[in-house]
């Protein structure tokens, strides 16, 4: 499991060293950093993925795209470098890239495992030495085989493209990937920790039980369009209904299925990284999903969520209390815009019962801040 991320002259970072837990959530106010945390993983991810001997870090693929050096690099105290760090069961990695201000790739100027260092390397795999024996580092297969989802999933379609498995083994950033990830792994086993009873373990049926969850009575048929790399997606709201194109099941269904998706395909150790978990679903099920992604964590996928609603981080602290996952499993990170008066980063505690140990300022207190507006009206 990654337990931190070292950041240095990255975007607004001169230096962060962000601890990571089974489920760490990162909140705070827009341009306050938290997506900067998890396009650091990408870049890397990105990289390894699409260019396995690459001595240079891209900036822009299929997953991610961020421009130049001068986009990524902290334009008050950076330059042309910025370092990116990770800790990966108690050993340390680090690596430090370099290119000039236009280019849209940046060459690795030094990496170093378990401290010790490698100066300008002609070969890399996977953006690490390569292993004596041919194998593959444990780090190197959880970064390139992370899943990222991005706030901007796609919507409703009426064909969905089937890929095949090594071309789409996730998702994909807006989860256009995620009919195909479920179309060719539809009678895999999910994790025994995930299994949902009275269903059968398959991918399919317990992907369809988990969004009867969040949509009680929902229900979804994939079926083949003949001679084609296609399937249509057919969905219903009620036991009582016929299945409709996804267009008229709202919007909701739509944008959290890859997320179920994705973490009902996933293995143990593999990382999930999720921007907006919560978009287009009401309080309520912004709340269950805060709880089904305890879930994953607990059964020993890592989750990294960026997240604006206080009902997925109430969700997690209802699962704490209920004992499904310890409070020193979950890291919280508060972010506030760079500014001399305090630190970028603040990282409440959780206890046993789900308490916040302590309360920024803007950190999920906006409802209170709306009540006090009202408090006196009337008198």
């Amino acid at each position: 499991m990654l337990t931190r991320l070292d950041l240095r002259f990255f975007k607004c970072f001169e230096l962060l060293r962000l601890p990571l837990g089974p489920l760490t959530l990162l909140s705070g106010s827009n341009a306050s950093g938290k997506s900067s945390i998890l396009q650091a993983l990408v870049l890397l991810h990105q990289t390894m993925r699409e260019h396995e001997w690459s001595t240079r870090l891209m900036l822009n693929g299929a997953a991610i795209r961020l421009g130049t050096v001068s986009d990524v690099v902290d334009k008050v105290h950076g330059r042309s470098t910025f370092e990116i760090g990770v800790v990966d069961d108690a050993v340390q990695y680090q690596w430090t890239f370099i290119g000039d201000r236009s280019e849209m790739s940046m060459a690795v100027e030094c990496v170093a495992v378990g401290g010790g260092a490698n100066e300008e390397p002609k070969v890399l795999r996977h953006l690490l030495p390569p292993m004596s024996d041919g194998t593959i580092s444990s780090l190197a297969n959880k970064l390139r085989g992370l899943t990222y989802i991005t706030a901007e999933r796609v919507g409703p379609r009426e064909v969905y493209t089937v890929e095949d498995r090594q071309i789409a083994p996730v998702v994909g950033p807006v989860g256009e990937h995620a009919v195909s990830v479920l179309n060719w792994g539809r009678d895999e086993r999910v994790l025994d920790e995930l299994v949902l009873a009275g269903k059968p373990p398959t991918r399919l049926r317990q992907v369809e039980e988990r969004m009867r969850m969040l949509f009680p009575g929902c229900a979804f048929v994939l079926q083949q369009v003949p001679q084609t790399n296609a399937v249509t997606l057919g969905l219903r709201t009620s036991d009582d209904t016929d299945f409709h194109r996804p267009i008229h099941v709202g919007f909701g269904l739509t944008q959290v299925f890859p997320i179920i998706v994705a973490a009902l395909s996933a293995n143990p150790n593999d990382i999930l990284l999720i921007e907006n978990p919560e978009v287009h679903l009401h309080p309520a099920g912004q709340a269950l999903i805060g709880q089904f992604l305890v879930d994953v964590a607990r059964a020993g996928v890592q989750v990294i969520i960026e997240t604006h609603s206080d009902h997925v981080l109430n969700g997690i602290r209802r699962s704490v209390k209920a004992e499904r996952l310890k409070p020193e499993q979950v890291a919280i990170h508060f972010f506030r815009p760079r500014s001399p008066d305090g630190p970028q980063v603040l990282s409440p505690q959780l206890d046993s019962s789900g308490n916040i140990d302590t309360w920024p300022e803007g950190f999920f207190d906006q409802f209170d801040k709306d009540m006090n507006h009202f408090a006196g009206w009337g008198e």
